[in-house]
């Protein structure tokens, strides 16, 4: 849509079939336009049956002298406009039901700035899992010593971190259920001299989830889990196209994928999740 070209559904209220199926068809189009659209259209419809309950709890103030079908029209038609007039307006029901099914849908808000760079303004009003709370808590100073070191976003090894472990909850244990302090799912590969844990894991064969038996590095602290992973990005070619990317989620997850880090296929979208979240609580907490 062409800026300043207006909806012609934003200036109606659908309370009549076409105009449901209508409203229906352009939700079905499954852009932030249309969703935007949608929930403003709802709000709407919400607003006018809350005016039209606030007129029959007056009912019977009144005297009846002057009502008749043509006063009811006028009233219901002077609803409407109050309506849709009301409708969409910033905070209003209505961007919260957006917000919502965007979530859902996996959808960025093109209208919006990535939440890497947004103000603290445009935080989500869903409050962050407490999990991701604590798991921030506990290991934001390693993650500050390792953006200090490396240049990599404090924010970003929290997120990766959090998703990968579950914000701490699915950390790979040793085979005598000990940590093995390993918050990235980093595999222990031919080179790796350290400790190893060795678990089933889940991995990805041309888009199909099959169960695996595979090795994983081992540390002494988190710190040090920390610390492996940023050498590891920033020392492999491999990773360099996501290096140049750090000043965007997106361009970072999606950077990661692109170079093989993991075999799920929506890994770049489940790790974007985790890194908004994790900045989520950053702004909460500063």
């Amino acid at each position: 849509m062409q800026s300043g070209t207006l909806n012609p559904m934003s200036q109606s209220l659908a309370a009549d079939g076409a105009s449901l199926n209508r409203l229906k068809f352009q939700a079905g189009q499954a852009t932030p336009e249309a969703i935007k659209e949608t929930a403003k259209q709802f709000e709407a419809l919400f607003m006018r049956e809350l005016l039209k309950s606030m007129r029959d709890a007056t009912a019977s103030m009144k005297s009846g002298m002057l009502d008749n079908p043509g006063s009811d029209l006028g009233s219901d038609l002077l609803d409407q406009q109050f309506a849709v007039q009301m409708a969409g307006q910033p905070g209003g029901l209505s961007e919260v039901i957006a917000r919502q099914l965007m979530q859902q849908m996996s959808m960025k808000d093109q209208a919006k700035p990535d939440a890497s760079t947004a103000p603290a303004a445009a935080a989500p009003t869903v409050p962050a899992p407490a999990a991701a709370r604590d798991f921030v808590q506990q290991h934001g100073a390693a993650a500050q010593d390792v953006q200090r070191s490396s240049g990599l976003p404090a924010s970003y090894l929290l997120g990766q971190a959090g998703h990968e472990s579950g914000w701490g909850r699915r950390e790979i244990l040793m085979k005598d259920g000990s940590p093995s302090h390993n918050l990235f799912g980093i595999k222990a590969g031919a080179g790796w001299k350290g400790k190893v844990a060795e678990v089933t894991t889940t991995e990805y064969v041309d888009g199909q989830p099959q169960k695996t038996l595979a090795r994983f590095r081992a540390y002494d602290s988190h710190a040090e889990s920390f610390r492996d992973f940023a050498q590891l990005i920033s020392n492999s070619p491999r990773y360099a196209q996501a290096r140049q990317q750090t000043g965007s989620v997106q361009g970072w997850s999606e950077g990661l994928q692109d170079a093989g880090y993991a075999t799920d296929p929506d890994y770049a979208s489940k790790l974007s999740r985790a890194i908004n979240t994790t900045l989520q609580v950053q702004r909460a907490q500063s």
